[in-house]
């Protein structure tokens, strides 16, 4: 086929132009020579028909006249005195000018535009090194970042490196908006595919402190999208080892969902690589917040890095008893020992003597106000003390809601309640596989009467018929079993304490025992779960997050995460003070309460005020880690925040 010469121009152009900017600024030149030409002709024209209206000496004169009129129109007034033609040559110059110029103008601001859209988009390489880097993109990076941003406040320059597979524009946006002040911490985000080297190139992956891989998706997704998600995390592990060719040098933090992807991870054999179950770690929180009113607000502090910390400190124990250095920390309560061989004692034998190379992994403001003194700071009185212990029975407990955290609460409990307690479940229309999920549980916790009740949460008259005040504690689950929203959850949360509040109101109930848990998604809804009066509430996404940022910067802690967060070993309870006194109220120092709790073999980190229990600005009762001789007046109903083996 023969193609015309006007097609063949066109094609040409066409190609021409799309080559971009440069082209475009080419074919303007081109236009603006032509009309220089197209002007100086016409005005040449003029000349020749009406001679006698020259003024001028030479055509070069003419030419500079014209190009005068056409790159400023104010310059038209050079042919004042000439005659009305040369006027009109001169007033098309003009015209063609500002019509050329105007496209110059739209030219070189859209470039500017789109130059600046392109530096929006971060396509540079990040210069850093020692830098964070959280890999995915969800609903808890803002989370994360806040605490990172608290982790970093005493860096003078620290740096967080995002990439993720969103617009660039938009997480910024978000960042921006959710974490306006991110004191010393720069926030940098990049827009890639995690698992490309390239990408991880250009956010200088080989040069970052840690990372954290965040999944693709939540925790009701099903397993089949888990198994997904997973797999991205497990290739992005892969690509980061790679990129630092093939030995990690970095903390790794990986979310992953399966068991069978965590196993998978164990075998890169590197004690840099934490991947976690933090579901399971919610869910076992969950139980031990329902045991102990106020243990969800010590575990926000002890997690968070805005309050006490958690680090591992070496010095020169000069061979001191464990129990001994407790009391020479003037800030710090020690809550176990790292022996040399890495092995973690939490709540350690009496007889513990600290060894070259033990660290003790103690809890303080700061890791630069942690310093062994060679003499104790305080010495605790010798009071009065009986050992008793609280009498453990039968309890029933009621789980509003169904999602999959509910089989590790249903399983945790096992391990802490009396054989014949009871847990009821209420599902609103239970599907197929919820029922066979709440027979497996039957099966393998015989121990226990698990019953399942087709009722609405969301009714006030199905919850009313279940009569919620009859038990030990209600914990209160997502309703959606898919949790695809976060403010819908916590919305149906809120309503669901509300219609309990009004329960309580309406019944005769004089003094309630009745401990209300929930499950919170999204941080933001924090003050307004407060108002419902709940006892405890746990802010999922946040406690996650929480636990994220802490791997990242101490792969360690994981260790006490697997001691603290079971029923096997030590863990932390708030039990009450009557266990420690033989009348209340007392007047007596941190350290004196220290000294009770030594002889429960338990450590004391703090203490719980009743009285501010439900007061947000007062962390809710809770003060840990408190100077050793501050003076502290203990109410009967006050309790201790103890290390213990037991609730008991």
């Amino acid at each position: 086929m023969i193609s015309s010469f006007r097609e063949r121009l066109s094609y040409r152009f066409e190609n021409f132009m799309a080559k971009g900017g440069m082209s475009i600024f080419v074919s303007l030149l081109i236009l603006f020579v032509i009309s220089l030409g197209l002007a100086v002709l016409i005005r040449w024209v003029v000349l020749l028909i009406f001679p006698g209206t020259d003024i001028f000496e030479s055509i070069f004169t003419h030419i500079w006249n014209v190009f005068l009129a056409m790159t400023d129109p104010g310059n038209m007034g050079v042919d004042s005195e000439a005659s009305a033609w040369l006027k009109f040559t001169i007033i098309i110059a003009g015209i063609l000018g500002v019509v050329i110029f105007s496209m110059l103008i739209a030219f070189i601001t859209n470039q500017l535009e789109k130059t600046m859209w392109e530096f929006r988009k971060g396509r540079s390489r990040v210069v850093e090194s020692g830098q964070t880097l959280i890999l995915g993109w969800n609903e808890r990076v803002v989370d994360i970042i806040r605490e990172l941003v608290i982790a970093n406040e005493s860096e003078r320059r620290a740096r967080i490196v995002i990439l993720a597979e969103k617009d660039k524009v938009e997480m910024d946006d978000e960042v921006t908006t959710m974490v306006p002040d991110t004191l010393t911490t720069k926030v940098v985000t990049r827009n890639g595919i995690t698992s490309s080297l390239a990408n991880l190139n250009k956010v200088s992956a080989s040069e970052a402190k840690s990372a954290i891989i965040l999944g693709s998706c939540g925790q009701g997704a099903s397993d089949e999208v888990k198994q997904v998600s997973d797999s991205r995390v497990i290739k992005t592990i892969l690509a980061l080892i790679a990129c630092q060719e093939g030995e990690n040098r970095i903390n790794i933090v990986a979310e992953l969902f399966l068991e069978s992807s965590r196993q998978l991870v164990e075998t890169f054999e590197s004690n840099l690589i934490t991947s976690i179950d933090s579901w399971d770690i919610l869910g076992k929180i969950l139980v031990q917040t329902s045991r102990t009113s106020g243990l969800a607000v010590v575990y926000n502090e002890i997690l968070s890095y805005d309050g006490g910390e958690l680090y591992f400190y070496e010095a020169d124990w000069g061979g001191i008893g464990f129990y001994d250095c407790l009391f020479h920390f003037p800030d710090g309560v020690p809550l176990g020992v790292r022996k040399a061989d890495g092995s973690l004692l939490m709540r350690p034998p009496k007889d513990e003597i600290m060894e070259e190379g033990d660290e003790v992994l103690i809890l303080a403001e700061d890791d630069s106000t942690i310093k062994f003194a060679k003499q104790a700071v305080a010495r605790p009185v010798d009071l009065p003390f009986s050992y008793t212990r609280l009498e453990q029975r039968r309890e029933r407990e009621l789980i509003l809601g169904w999602h999959s955290i509910a089989n590790i609460v249903v399983s945790e409990y096992a391990d802490y309640l009396l054989d014949g307690s009871e847990i009821d479940i209420v599902v609103h229309d239970p599907s197929e596989r919820i029922i066979s999920q709440v027979q497996a549980l039957r099966d393998s916790n015989t121990s226990l009467k698990i019953n399942l009740i087709n009722g609405n949460p969301m009714s006030f008259g199905d919850l009313q018929a279940v009569k919620p005040f009859g038990y030990d504690n209600v914990i209160i689950l997502s309703q959606n079993q898919e949790e695809d929203s976060a403010e819908r959850t916590d919305s149906e949360t809120l309503v669901i304490l509300l219609l309990l509040r009004k329960i309580l109101r309406d019944s005769a109930v004089m003094k309630l025992s009745t401990k209300i848990i929930t499950q919170v998604l999204n941080s933001e809804n924090q003050e307004l779960i407060t108002q419902t009066n709940v006892d405890d509430f746990i802010i999922s996404n946040k406690m996650i997050t929480m636990i994220l940022a802490q791997l990242s910067e101490e792969p360690r802690i994981k260790e006490l995460y697997d001691d603290i967060f079971q029923e096997e070993g030590s863990e932390i309870y708030i039990k009450p003070a009557s266990l420690y006194f033989d009348s209340l109220p007392q007047k007596v120092t941190f350290a004196d309460l220290m000294g009770l709790a030594l002889k429960r073999d338990e450590i004391c980190l703090g203490v719980r005020k009743k009285s501010q229990a439900y007061q947000p600005d007062k962390n809710f009762g809770v003060k840990l880690n408190i100077e050793k001789n501050t003076s502290l007046e203990i109410e009967p109903e006050d309790c201790l925040v103890v290390l213990a083996e037991d609730d008991l």
